[in-house]
């Protein structure tokens, strides 16, 4: 089989542990990421070389980066990055076009990258194979409680290894959801099972203009496509979708509440490293603080390096409208962490303030900054791990632990780890303005400009 893993996320429900820059889909969870527990479940169905990750141009190297951390070796152009969002039917699209050039009859599974999901799946996931052959096969899990926050998908006429699809159903409400699971309904798990030629032959005849779009061999304009989700551009229409039940562990983690519901509970139902009196049901994350709470429930407690987030357990679906609030006021709190990752590594900001800045900038072996200069800033570079190779004008010299270089503002420069272990280097900026629109890049390893 093959695989696509869909990686597309903008960081705005779990906010302030994701953000635009760095989405759920990459936050470390138990030593790994969803990302990385998606890209193993993955490595389960399909060889390196046959896995492929559907992302933003923004958050192609962090892909690469939380890849290679796993010592993965998928080729670079298996790693699709879209120029803008067009929802997950065009994203599915161009993945399977890539795909169709290699094995014209590939039956190919997808994943969502930020689900967490029981092992026990892979087995009912393979058994369904043979049913590709015939249907698009999505996978629908069986509910162990009425839940608000799902689809659902109604089971109809039996099949071999499943069902055909009745219906969709989009989230209901309270009453509705206990309707729907006792009714044998299944949450809509938005993992599926596609062969090449069913799929192609069912978007050719539901989505005529996308079909176009990826019948050839060349990438589409992308901002000429339609915004689309499988679910309501192909598999609602759709009269050859099947789904097979899967009963197994699975949670979308689209919220705190969510998060709260897999976590360890102590004997009041509080979820988190704190201290609690007289306090139940609370969810806290805040690593490296003491925390205490007091004589309140259902709280939700999230603290990180410039944010803090407090929030009742029961409205944990309003941190997208707060999100919301913070972009209309252009407080990048919604785009960064106060660690940034990049291609050659990361950044954390260490101190900002009006006219300086302080960074600890990592450069993993063998790699190197863009050659590039600043207008309005200068910049003190001190070597605090590792060895670091320094361009300034076209001279090129090495720094070591306890050295330091100066460079000022309109002076070509560039930094390199020649080093087999990572470069740490605290970056002091000076001037008047310190954003990072202020590079003029000349030369870059990684394509950007």
């Amino acid at each position: 089989m093959k695989t696509i893993i869909l990686a597309g996320g903008v960081g705005t429900r779990l906010w302030p542990l994701s953000r635009e820059y760095f989405p759920k889909q990459f936050i470390p969870m138990d030593g790994r990421s969803l990302f990385q527990k998606t890209c193993e479940r993955a490595k389960k169905f399909s060889d390196e070389d046959g896995i492929w990750v559907v992302t933003n141009e923004i958050h192609q190297y962090l892909v690469r980066n939380q890849m290679d951390d796993l010592g993965y070796a998928i080729p670079d152009n298996h790693i699709l990055a879209e120029p803008e969002q067009k929802n997950t039917l065009p994203a599915i699209a161009w993945a399977m076009q890539q795909i169709k050039k290699e094995d014209k009859n590939a039956a190919v599974v997808v994943f969502p990258s930020d689900h967490l999901l029981g092992d026990v799946a892979i087995s009912q996931i393979r058994a369904a194979e043979p049913l590709s052959k015939g249907y698009l096969v999505t996978f629908g899990v069986k509910p162990t409680a009425p839940h608000t926050g799902y689809g659902y998908i109604r089971p109809g006429k039996a099949l071999p290894a499943g069902f055909v699809v009745d219906q969709f159903r989009e989230k209901p409400d309270e009453k509705t959801a206990t309707d729907y699971v006792k009714k044998g309904y299944l949450w809509n798990s938005g993992i599926f099972l596609l062969s090449v030629p069913v799929f192609f032959r069912e978007l050719k005849k539901y989505q005529p203009r996308l079909s176009a779009a990826f019948g050839g061999s060349t990438t589409p304009e992308y901002g000429k496509l339609d915004s689309v989700s499988i679910d309501y551009g192909l598999l609602e229409p759709s009269k050859k979708v099947a789904v097979v039940p899967l009963d197994t562990e699975w949670n979308d983690l689209g919220t705190f509440a969510a998060l709260y519901e897999v976590e360890a509970h102590d004997g009041e139902g509080n979820a988190g490293a704190a201290e609690y009196l007289s306090a139940r049901d609370n969810y806290v994350h805040a690593p490296g603080k003491r925390v205490g709470l007091i004589g309140v429930d259902n709280l939700v407690v999230v603290d990180t390096a410039d944010a803090l987030l407090v929030c009742d357990n029961r409205h944990t679906e309003q941190v997208k409208d707060l999100v919301h609030r913070f972009k209309e006021q252009n407080d990048p709190v919604t785009r960064f962490h106060r660690q940034v990752h990049r291609p050659w590594g990361s950044y954390t900001v260490l101190e900002d303030s009006e006219g300086h800045k302080i960074k600890r900038v990592t450069v993993k072996p063998g790699q190197k900054l863009s050659l590039q200069l600043h207008h309005h800033r200068s910049e003190h570079w001190v070597v605090v791990s590792g060895t670091a190779e320094v361009e300034l004008n076209g001279e090129t010299k090495l720094l070591r632990k306890g050295e330091s270089t100066f460079v000022r503002s309109g002076i070509r420069h560039r930094l390199k780890n020649p080093g087999v272990i990572p470069l740490e280097v605290i970056e002091v900026q000076l001037g008047e303005y310190l954003e990072e629109d202020d590079i003029v890049r000349f030369e870059d390893d990684y394509g950007r400009k």
